[in-house]
């Protein structure tokens, strides 16, 4: 939802896949979290994409892991309140017909949905995106960006074109279908993408999606060692002045809070593991010493790691 995670950049075959990829397909993860199966159809298509049909799952209160692969799902029926976070990141709305969710590679978070859930989805391979991605970009290396119940009326119409197409031996069938999901890759480049979006803006208006998302990813990927204002001002172009001020108005908080969050929910699950030394955990989440882990993790859950886990 990083190496980078959601990037696809021509001609290579693969921006990246979420970091330690998973061995399943992410319609197997999301199947984990709810309590209907996802209603894949039987059909492997180009590029390994997968449909399913319109199906029913009931509410949501857990954890996605970053998956392989992008999932795109629309919404009908009656209007469920939905949540996502993600470090710092924080999302809450309602669904509705014609909206979206965009779920990008290796993007994670914890969903709280309340209520059973009307949907379909579309499950499609960095390769199939890709494939869009060299035709529309030329080059360029394209973003894709977390949504949540986003209003996009023609990508709700072809979602819900692909839950009703049943894919048979006939050639006319299949080609309306495998046409219909490259229309989808189209709109997910040039609606949902940083494609086409300014490479700098104005540190009054903040940053785009595109880049908060690409320093956020970055973040992620790289928690377990020291990275520097300079380092993450690079990776949108902007001077570590107009980077600091343009972050904060995008997010609501100065770059090394933001890190700091996320090193302290990485913190939490690790401790979970009873097993691991402090140690090990201090120094995957950036720390290279147990007090200067301590200090911090105290500091933002008033504290220490080992009460945190002696509470668990």
């Amino acid at each position: 939802m990083p190496g980078k995670k959601n990037s696809t950049k021509a001609p290579s075959t693969a921006g990246g896949a979420a970091t330690g990829a998973q061995s399943t397909s992410a319609a197997d993860e999301i199947s984990k979290i709810i309590d209907t199966p996802v209603a894949l159809n039987g059909e492997v298509l180009r590029g390994d994409t997968r449909l399913t049909r319109r199906w029913q799952h009931g509410a949501i209160h857990d954890y996605l892991i970053g998956m392989k692969g992008h999932v795109v799902m629309t919404f009908y029926g009656a209007p469920r309140a939905v949540s996502w976070r993600s470090g710092a990141a924080r999302q809450s709305t309602r669904t509705r017909p014609g909206s979206i969710t965009l779920i990008p590679e290796g993007h994670d978070g914890h969903w709280d949905i309340e209520g059973s859930l009307d949907v379909s989805h579309v499950y499609l391979t960095e390769q199939r995106m890709q494939h869009c991605a060299d035709v529309l970009a030329a080059g360029q290396r394209i973003e894709l960006l977390d949504r949540v119940n986003f209003d996009d009326n023609a990508t709700a119409h072809i979602l819900g074109m692909l839950s009703q197409s049943a894919v048979t031996g006939d050639p006319a069938s299949r080609l309306f279908v495998e046409q219909a999901i490259d229309l989808l890759c189209t709109q997910m480049v040039r609606a949902h993408s940083s494609f086409g979006m300014p490479a700098h803006v104005e540190p009054h208006r903040g940053l785009a999606d595109w880049q908060v998302k690409r320093v956020t990813s970055y973040m992620r990927d790289f928690l377990d060692r020291e990275i520097g204002l300079d380092e993450m001002a690079g990776l949108v172009d902007l001077s570590r002045f107009h980077f600091c001020t343009a972050f904060r108005l995008a997010t609501g908080l100065s770059p090394h809070h933001y890190l700091t969050e996320l090193r302290m929910t990485q913190a939490r699950k690790l401790l979970a593991e009873q097993s691991l030394p402090v140690i090990q955990v201090a120094l995957a989440v950036g720390y290279q010493t147990p007090s200067a882990f301590t200090a911090s993790f105290r500091k933002v859950t008033s504290m220490t790691p080992s009460a945190f886990r002696r509470s668990l």
